[in-house]
């Protein structure tokens, strides 16, 4: 395997760059201040309980947005909501110095992870439209790559500021971040993000039009499936990890940091080097392999003497997150339209977060039960096993797949209203009527002038490509 760059092509993209820019921004502030919000929880209340709410309201939102406001992500102007997301966010990291209580603090979390919930979805439904579709895996690498690099260095730094100056340090160096990232974002034509807007059949229609397109999809399916079964193991060895670091290994706050900054520097090298792994060997054989390296690190952390070998270990449990992550945002994106992305794939998301909140809440319970840091971790491992074998099945079944009805139903109401808006007045056709003419010209569920199909190799991700 060796890097080239070609790796970095997708960075001559103006619209691709600032989104990449901005991300980087972003995702150093909020890695940075993950580890003040954690510490200045604990330290509040000693408590896994506590430390387990402030890290669930990072992604229960997410899971809120996805179950009942997924529609949004197609309907509205992704841009605007990233920007206001981002604006939103940072009110809240301006107001957290201030919180006088534990429960203030979960509470402004729980506001910005509400932003985050928007914020996150809409780059990732927008970035197949930034790029053309064989950009596509070298365009999340690189994304996903500078928001690793952030677990690197943000995590470790943000536990040496904590520890010098408290929280309220990092807490501002995210606010500049976000305004950071406005100021980046702003330069992204709206269209880029967004090929068109979905047409409504009413909220809640919309909203299961968004759940059945993800359940159809066998590449959708495999996230939801494999990743569910990791994202449980990983929970409980996230609230774990604190106290992994500072009890069990006496690391400290720094050890804390420098658990979460190893971890990153590995998902720096698994996600850099997706999308070449997955060129050589196939979507399939990346994803089992990955999630088994994630299983790998999580035991041998776990038995870890001491803090230092406990974050080698973290190393090779990030650099197969990484891989995972990127073939998880593949299968996730190539699995719909552009007019259901958005709903299908918060859908996806709310999924595996609510079973990683779940993970989260047992790994709380553990603790505050006396079951030890390290425990939680061996048992992730195992939980990480049973995820590679059930993606690696997976994968290797996936094939052609057909487009669901409300993806049809959505692209013939499209063409129908562009016509419309185009044809004089005096000629406009009914929705009805054009519908009724594209299914006698032959259009079927297969996609209305879409196709799904399978590139060579079989276990490649699902692609899309037009007639």
């Amino acid at each position: 395997m060796r890097f080239s760059s070609a790796q970095l092509s997708p960075l001559r993209l103006p619209g691709f760059r600032n989104l990449f820019f901005a991300t980087l921004g972003s995702s150093f502030g909020t890695m940075l201040a993950a580890v003040a919000l954690a510490i200045d929880v604990k330290d509040r209340t000693d408590s896994g309980l506590w430390v387990f709410g402030v890290l669930a309201v990072e992604f229960l939102p997410t899971i809120f947005v996805g179950l009942l406001l997924g529609p949004l992500l197609d309907r509205l102007e992704r841009r605007s909501l990233m920007i206001a997301a981002d604006a939103l966010r940072v009110g809240v990291f301006v107001a957290l110095p201030f919180a006088p209580s534990a429960a203030a603090v979960v509470g402004l979390a729980l506001v910005a992870g509400l932003a985050t919930g928007f914020f996150r979805p809409a780059v990732y439904a927008g970035i197949p439209n930034l790029v053309p579709g064989e950009e596509l895996p070298r365009a999340n690498a690189l994304l996903q790559t500078v928001e690793n690099m952030s677990w690197a260095i943000g995590p470790l730094l943000g536990g040496v500021l904590t520890a010098a100056a408290g929280p309220a340090l990092p807490y501002g160096i995210n606010a500049v971040s976000f305004a950071v990232s406005i100021a980046l974002l702003v330069r992204i034509p709206p269209r880029l993000l967004q090929s068109e807007r979905a047409l409504s059949r009413g909220h809640w229609r919309d909203l299961g039009d968004g759940f059945a397109a993800a359940l159809r999809s066998p590449s959708m399916r495999t996230v939801l499936v494999a990743w569910g079964i990791a994202s449980l193991g990983v929970g409980g060895a996230q609230v774990a990890t604190i106290f992994l670091a500072k009890d069990s290994l006496s690391g400290g706050d720094i050890g804390y940091g420098l658990l979460y900054g190893a971890t990153g520097a590995g998902l720096v090298l698994g996600s850099f080097a997706s999308a070449l792994l997955l060129a050589r060997y196939g979507l399939a054989i990346v994803y089992g392999g990955s999630l088994t390296v994630m299983a790998l690190g999580y035991v041998s952390a776990a038995v870890s003497p001491g803090i230092w070998v406990a974050a080698a270990f973290c190393v090779v449990l990030g650099v197969g997150n990484g891989a995972a992550v990127a073939c998880n945002a593949l299968l996730v994106q190539r699995g719909t339209f552009d007019l259901m992305r958005g709903r299908a794939l918060t859908f996806v998301m709310s999924a595996t977060f609510l079973l990683l909140g779940i993970g989260e809440g047992l790994g709380g319970l553990f603790l505050h039960l006396g079951t030890g840091s390290r425990w939680l971790w061996a048992g992730a491992g195992g939980m990480m096993f049973l995820s590679a074998i059930a993606g690696l099945v997976l994968a290797r079944r996936l094939g052609g797949e057909a487009a669901a009805p409300a993806e049809v139903a959505q692209a013939e109401r499209a063409r129908a209203s562009e016509a419309s808006r185009a044809a004089p007045p005096e000629v406009r056709p009914s929705t009805t009527a054009v519908s009724a003419a594209l299914r006698a010209e032959g259009h079927t569920e297969a996609g209305v002038g879409l196709r799904l199909a399978t590139p060579p190799g079989g276990n490649s991700p699902i692609r899309k490509r037009r007639r």
